[in-house]
C-alpha cells in the first residue's frame, strides 16, 4: 500500500504537468494556471526523491535486504547455564587427564557431578520427543561421571572419560545447544591400535586427555549457533 502510494505521488503531479504542456504545444490552449504547475513540478520532485532516495521508500532502497532479527538461543537462560556449568567442570576435568593427574580428576569430576544433578532437563519437556531422547544419555553420563570418581587407576577413568564424552556429544546433540561451536575431537590409538578415544573441545587444538602427544584430529564439531547479526555485514 505504501508502495502504491508513492508512486501515484510521482504520477499525479506529472500527469498535471503533461496536461498542461499539452494545452499549450500541441491544443494551442492555455495552459494550466502557472502556480498550479509550480506546484505540480514540486510535488513530483518530492515523489522522486521519496521514491529514490529517502530510506524505507518504495523504491531502489526496498528492494535490499531487511537485517534479520537478532540472534535468540531457542533455550532459556538459565538453561543455557546449566549447561556452560556442566562444559566448563568437564573441561577442568579433561585438563586433569592431559596432565594425568588424579586428584584434579576426582575434584573436576565431583564439581562435573554437581553441574550434572543441576542441569534443567525439564525445559525440555515441552518437546516430548527431544525430553524422552534426552533422557537416557542424561543417564548414562551420570552413571559415567561415578564411575570416573572411583576407578582406582587413571587408565580405568580415561575409559569411563571416553564413554562420558561419547554420551554428552549425544546430549547436546539432541538438546541443539546453541551458545557455543564445540569441536569433537579424536585420537585414533588413545586404547591402542584402532581403538580410538574422544572427547570435545571449545578451539580447534586440543590437547590429548588420553595420554599420547601430537594425537588430536577434529571428526566433527556441534554447532547450532545461531548467525550474529550483531556484526557489521
Amino acid at each position: 500500500m505504501k508502495k502504491i502510494l508513492d508512486l501515484l505521488g510521482i504520477i499525479l503531479p506529472a500527469l498535471i504537468i503533461i496536461l498542461g504542456i499539452i494545452r499549450v504545444f500541441v491544443q494551442k490552449t492555455r495552459g494550466v494556471n502557472g502556480l498550479t504547475m509550480i506546484f505540480a513540478i514540486l510535488l513530483l520532485l518530492a515523489g522522486l526523491v521519496r521514491y529514490f532516495v529517502y530510506p524505507g521508500g518504495g523504491g531502489s532502497h526496498s528492494n535490499e535486504p531487511k537485517p534479520p532479527p537478532l540472534a535468540v538461543s531457542k533455550h532459556s537462560e538459565a538453561f543455557n547455564q546449566s549447561i556452560e556449568n556442566v562444559l566448563n567442570a568437564y573441561y577442568g576435568l579433561t585438563v586433569g587427564f592431559v596432565n594425568g593427574d588424579t586428584a584434579t580428576i576426582n575434584q573436576s569430576g565431583n564439581n562435573l557431578k554437581v553441574a550434572i544433578d543441576s542441569f534443567k532437563v525439564d525445559e525440555l519437556k515441552q518437546d516430548s520427543l527431544i525430553y524422552e531422547t534426552a533422557l537416557q544419555p542424561l543417564q548414562n553420563i551420570k552413571s559415567e561421571i561415578a564411575s570416573i570418581i572411583v576407578d582406582p587407576s587413571i587408565t580405568e577413568k580415561r575409559g569411563s572419560f571416553n564413554i562420558f564424552s561419547n554420551e554428552l556429544f549425544t546430549l547436546l546433540s539432541t538438546v541443539r545447544y546453541d551458545r557455543a561451536k564445540l569441536f569433537w575431537q579424536e585420537c585414533d590409538v588413545a586404547f591402542g591400535e584402532d581403538r580410538p578415544g574422544n572427547w570435545l573441545s571449545k578451539t580447534e587444538q586440543s590437547q590429548n586427555p588420553y595420554g599420547q602427544k601430537d594425537c588430536a584430529e577434529v571428526k566433527t564439531n556441534i554447532n547450532f549457533v545461531p548467525v550474529d547479526t550483531t556484526k557489521k555485514r
